[in-house]
């Protein structure tokens, strides 16, 4: 048997009744409904005093009257004759009247009086209780605050269950029928027995077995309504859902089970109602309230559902377009700040990357496309894909840039468009910086003896802009420790601050004490003052101490074009492994070695040279005269050669190739024991979860397609 529920003081479970009462607590005015609040005639309360009404509580009547005298208004809980618990409120009244108080009792229908009057259900279903939490898009609080208008309204305990599919973040299509797959978004009760959340836990992902009547309303779309479930019926229910106290909650029960039907006619999900034993049962005309309030609640439903699929697409797109992972030398120390103009959109047109490169490098951008919101981030999107792809193929800076820029100008062709960005690359095993700029502010470089410079660089157009100089590189030599600063406009310049003066404060962060402070205070440091400026521009943030990697990591040998120096190579690098503890990658790296040599002698003249470098891999990297890069083939059956770049593809972790000065570099990696290779700086958050948080309010609208409501 179901335990029988305490009925809640809410509007649609109560009833108020309305005193007035003189200074002294005597009743002088009553409403005309007094008999079927406490049982007592109005014309008989006239003359009583307040407290011959109360089995409790009434030694708070001469502190409430207290209180009242001063102007004001208290609020209790009183035990009365009869109907029982009441709440009371007091409020005080003015006029020079024998009216001194208006006394508001609002009592708890009895559980024979609740849902009886079909028309007070109606009404407490659609008075504004639509409207109230119909205008919030967020999916759980809508269907949280759905639960709570239907119960105490409608009926003692609902929930709120939702196709997976609708939920989650990919959509399926195929799941239309019964046996989909659903959540449990919403439970209430109103007495908040925790057997309820215990059987049917909110948040729970579920199938419903066949022969239930929730499989039926899902199988149907149409409501399932239960006069009076049975004891056997609830067994049945339970033994199918292998639920066992599903037994003794639905046993006596009436239930409706409404499906949630959407504007397109998808079926969303249905509401389960119940009505617990000693409350009026549901019959016909509930089914049809309920149907009525289910149909536009499934409105409601899907304006949410839609707005919350179109929020995740367009955060998951613009959160992609910024990098989470900062890869380094180990020698070099990186620190980010990203800060997006506006909170309507989470990146705008700036952007930032350090990505690791071969033999010890390097690569450190900063780019700001003109113009804001969705179009400038998308632009923004597709040069840093487009330079992340040219670093990686070790294209020079101003080769890059050039790349790129030529991308822009066929960009604007469809649509004006052009960026600034500067491109740098650190050497960590020469201490060597070389950078090129395409219309941007210089890069402020703190070097080791504790000056700071604005680095010169050639003049060049930003990037899509036609005519003007060409891009060019220029090369520094960069002592260990120190720092290189990159960044956007909108870091030293606002609509209140002139950039000259922007570039003097930045520079004096900058001065010979931030070479001892941690990185990320010199990244607050930059950035303060600037959360308060709503007129802002995007802002990205690049800080790099650079230092060389350490000597006894790198080692090189000059080895002449002839046939000997392919076993050279292997005896130099196998004894450069037992130095090194890495005895183990020595038939790996001998073989690794020995074929790219063989490769250069065979292809280039003069001499060339072998690197080893250890970082967070071994890498073997060969040098010599030929600028022809070589490419992957397949050899047939019969071929000679062409096999030996098949082998280093096979066998090493990774294999490219480079142009230099003097002809071009083959290399290839090795994985080092007990060492990740990609374990750089790595981030959950996405760049400017430092603006939003997850209190930012979603916005609330006038509801889409909600009919006019009716009484």
């Amino acid at each position: 048997m179901a335990r029988k529920a305490n009925a809640s003081t809410a509007d649609s479970a109560s009833r108020t009744l309305v005193l007035g009462i003189d200074d002294r607590g005597v009743i002088v005015q009553a409403g005309h409904n007094a008999e079927k609040v406490i049982g007592l005639e109005a014309d008989a309360l006239i003359g009583t005093r307040l407290y011959d009404l109360l089995d409790e509580g009434g030694d708070q009547i001469p502190a409430i009257l207290e209180a009242v005298a001063e102007g004001q208004e208290r609020t209790s809980v009183w035990r009365l004759h009869g109907p029982g618990d009441a709440v009371v409120t007091v409020q005080p009244m003015v006029g020079g009247t024998d009216l001194f108080a208006m006394v508001h009792l609002r009592v708890a229908l009895s559980t024979t009086e609740r849902f009886q009057d079909p028309a007070r259900v109606r009404r407490a279903l659609f008075d504004d209780q639509l409207t109230r939490f119909g205008s919030n898009l967020d999916l759980d609080l809508c269907t949280r605050a759905l639960a709570d208008v239907i119960v105490p309204h409608y009926c003692n305990v609902a929930s709120i269950v939702l196709l997976e599919s609708l939920v989650a973040a990919d959509e399926s299509h195929g799941e239309a029928n019964g046996s989909a797959v659903l959540r449990r978004l919403a439970l209430a009760t109103d007495n908040h027995e925790p057997d309820w959340s215990a059987t049917f836990p909110t948040g729970e992902v579920l199938v419903y077995p066949p022969g239930t009547p929730y499989r039926e309303c899902l199988d149907r779309a149409a409501p399932v309504h239960l006069k009076h479930m049975t004891a056997e019926q609830a067994g049945r229910i339970a033994d199918a859902w292998r639920r066992d106290p599903v037994r003794e909650l639905l046993d006596d029960v009436s239930m409706v089970i409404l499906p949630l039907i959407g504007k397109t006619g998808k079926l969303l999900g249905l509401m389960a109602c119940t009505r617990t034993p000693g409350f009026r049962r549901f019959d016909a005309y509930d089914v049809e309230i309920g149907m009525e309030f289910a149909s536009r609640a499934a409105i409601v439903i899907d304006n949410a559902r839609r707005f919350s699929r179109e929020r995740a697409t367009a955060l998951t797109l613009q959160r992609s377009l910024l990098p989470l992972r900062l890869s380094h030398p180990s020698s070099v120390e990186v620190k980010h700040r990203y800060l997006p103009g506006s909170k309507l959109v989470e990146v705008g047109g700036d952007w930032y990357e350090s990505i690791s490169l071969p033999g010890g490098r390097v690569a450190l951008i900063v780019g700001d496309v003109a113009g804001h919101g969705v179009k400038a981030a998308v632009t923004m999107g597709r040069l840093r894909t487009a330079l992340h792809t040219l670093a990686n193929l070790d294209y020079p800076p101003a080769d890059a840039l050039h790349i790129v820029h030529e991308l822009m100008t066929e960009l604007g062709e469809q649509e004006p468009h052009f960026a600034t960005c500067v491109f740098g690359v650190y050497d960590a095993t020469t201490g060597t910086l070389e950078i090129a700029s395409a219309g941007h502010l210089p890069p402020l470089l703190l070097r080791a003896d504790g000056t700071p410079e604005y680095l010169e660089l050639p003049d060049a157009p930003p990037l899509g802009v036609v005519g003007g100089n060409p891009i060019e590189s220029r090369e520094f030599a960069v002592e260990d420790g120190s720092m290189f600063v990159i960044y956007t406009d909108g870091l030293v310049e606002s609509r209140g601050r002139d950039i000259d003066d922007g570039l003097d404060r930045l520079k004096g962060i900058f001065d010979p004490s931030a070479l001892d402070r941690p990185m990320e205070d010199l990244a607050k440091a930059c950035l303060a003052g600037v959360y308060d400026n709503v007129d802002r521009d995007d802002i990205a943030l690049l800080i790099a101490r650079l230092r060389r990697l350490p000597e006894d990591t790198r080692v090189s040998w000059t080895l002449p074009n002839e046939l000997a120096a392919v076993r050279r190579a292997r005896g130099l690098v196998r004894t450069q492994l037992d130095e090194w503890g890495l005895a183990d990658l020595s038939y790996t790296a001998e073989l690794l070695a020995s074929e790219l040599v063989t490769n250069a002698l065979r292809y280039s003249p003069g001499p060339l040279e072998v690197r080893l470098l250890r970082e967070r891999t071994l890498v073997i990297e060969v040098m010599d005269r030929s600028a022809a890069l070589p490419r992957l083939r397949r050899a047939a059956d019969d071929d000679e050669g062409g096999r030996g770049l098949l082998v280093v593809s096979e066998y090493a972790r990774r294999w490219g190739t480079r142009r230099t000065a003097l002809g071009k570099v083959v290399w290839c990696d090795l994985r080092l024991p007990g060492i990740d290779p990609d374990d750089t700086a790595f981030s959950e958050e996405w760049p400017g979860k430092k603006h939003h948080t997850d209190s930012f309010p979603l916005p609330r609208l006038p509801l889409d397609g909600l009919p006019d409501r009716g009484v």
